[in-house]
């Protein structure tokens, strides 16, 4: 009787130090913890970067901001190069993904260039999208220069392909891929310097405006028209919380 009493006491005091916790997190969840503080590093980051620039900011403000230490930092990046060339790195991964569904949609080159217009001026409101336009590859590394001049190069070819190919099928007349595309990216590329959250017109409605004001003398025959009869329409104004 008393060793079965023991086998139990053996069983029980097994099952409860099974269930005691694991002094460390499972695998998945440190990554996943170390994915949403190096994240957070990037957001407070970029911040910093376009309130003051990238040279007047330093990695102990963003330290300070996110309560940390400066060495803690180290964790997560090699250093201010890094952190400048992931911020770009994510706003250039949202224009690669909206170009990549474009592409996958298909249509005529009006309703791509149309489609890429709004896509590229809502990414030019958001704090990565800024950093493609509001800091200097030169404060870079060479090799990440290098990718950045590319990647520039990579968009304006696509802007042009859209305006080619909307000449070639009709919907888009006559007129210079090259200068054109020139002309609609540097209208949206300054969307990244002067937008404001807290502006009156929303990020939609800006997109929406520059989709139509920017390809309104392109289109041709029906497409012209549609695009003119949206002109009208009332801008999305943003309602301020007091």
């Amino acid at each position: 009787m008393e060793s079965i009493v023991r086998e139990q006491k053996i069983e029980m005091d097994a099952r409860d130090s099974s269930s005691d916790a694991s002094p460390w997190m499972p695998f998945e969840s440190r990554r996943r913890a170390r994915d949403e503080k190096r994240d957070a590093v990037l957001r407070t980051a970029v911040q910093l970067f376009l309130e003051q620039g990238y040279h007047r900011a330093t990695l102990n403000e963003v330290a300070e901001r996110l309560n940390i230490t400066k060495p803690a930092l180290y964790n997560y990046f090699r250093g201010k190069q890094d952190i400048l060339f992931e911020c770009w790195a994510l706003g250039r991964e949202r224009v690669d993904d909206f170009i990549a569904g474009i592409d996958a949609a298909g249509g005529t080159g009006l309703a791509k260039l149309r489609k890429l217009i709004h896509a590229y001026a809502q990414v030019m409101t958001t704090d990565y999208g800024a950093s493609l336009v509001r800091f200097d590859p030169r404060d870079l590394t060479e090799k990440n220069s290098a990718i950045v001049r590319a990647s520039k190069r990579g968009v304006d070819r696509c802007f042009r392909k859209y305006i080619a190919d909307g000449i070639a099928d009709g919907s888009i007349g006559r007129c210079d891929p090259k200068m054109t595309a020139f002309a609609i990216a540097g209208s949206l590329n300054w969307i990244g310097h002067w937008f404001q959250r807290d502006g009156a017109l929303s990020a939609e409605a800006i997109a929406d405006e520059f989709t139509q004001r920017l390809t309104e003398g392109l289109a041709t025959g029906p497409s012209r028209t549609r695009a003119a009869s949206t002109l009208g329409k009332k801008p999305t104004i943003k309602r301020r919380i007091t």
